[in-house]
């Protein structure tokens, strides 16, 4: 079950209390940045993490501005897309309200997911950077702790996720195997834990060298890129 910190408790409550009934994920974004994306990508984290345990899921956008630059942001990034906001009153019969907000936004009643901003005194990011580096920079530290998009971590990410893909395609030209069932336990218990996909990413580097068979190893990455979205099996079927 995931459980998820609530900012305005300090507590862990769950994020889906009521067996498959609805949950609402609302966005909320002042304007476009690197913290308004990072919004973003943790409202599409949490919406992965709910699917992946059976919750229905409405997840909405709510901007004051620029709403169709985060939106293109976050396409580019691979996140999915968010409905816009409706008025009070128009929900569908939701059994749970989630906000997703930045540390310094206030949200609507309900449970707030607080997101710690992208270092504003870091460059910006080049035009020509790998998206999905950049997802993968954003998910290496936990939400709660702000996070450099600097040319080392954007080179760290690229490298990381050009030798993950290049063994997944690698795996996936043998028999495939089961995941191993701690190995699995392991990843839910790290993203059901608040969403920790830094441990979830520590598991993918001791799988990556140990001595699973390919196959369980293939599956392991697959299974776990479901929440990432890092488009691990992309190279499926590229020359060795």
């Amino acid at each position: 079950m995931l459980r998820i910190i609530d900012a305005r408790t300090g507590e862990p409550v769950e994020a889906a209390p009521a067996r498959r009934g609805l949950t609402r994920v609302e966005a909320h974004t002042a304007g476009y940045d690197a913290t308004a994306l990072r919004v973003l990508l943790v409202t599409d984290l949490l919406v992965r993490a709910l699917e992946l345990g059976g919750t229905p899921v409405w997840a909405l956008l709510t901007g004051e501005r620029e709403q169709a630059e985060l939106r293109a942001g976050a396409a580019t990034l691979g996140m999915r897309p968010l409905e816009d906001s409706r008025p009070t009153g128009t929900g569908l019969g939701e059994s749970q309200v989630i906000h997703v907000a930045g540390e310094d936004r206030t949200a609507p009643d309900g449970i707030k997911v607080a997101v710690a901003p992208v270092d504003p005194a870091a460059p910006a990011i080049p035009e020509d950077a790998d998206p999905t580096a950049v997802r993968l920079a954003l998910l290496s530290r936990r939400r709660s702790a702000p996070v450099r998009l600097d040319a080392a971590a954007l080179d760290e990410a690229r490298d990381t996720l050009f030798r993950w893909r290049r063994a997944v395609a690698d795996w996936a030209r043998l028999p495939s195997r089961a995941i191993p069932e701690d190995v699995r336990d392991e990843l839910r218990t790290a993203w059901e834990d608040d969403l920790d996909v830094p441990s979830v990413l520590r598991v993918l580097h001791r799988v990556e060298t140990s001595d699973r068979p390919e196959g369980a190893r293939f599956e392991t990455y697959a299974y776990a890129d479901r929440l990432l979205g890092l488009e691990l099996t992309r190279d499926l079927g590229a020359p060795a």
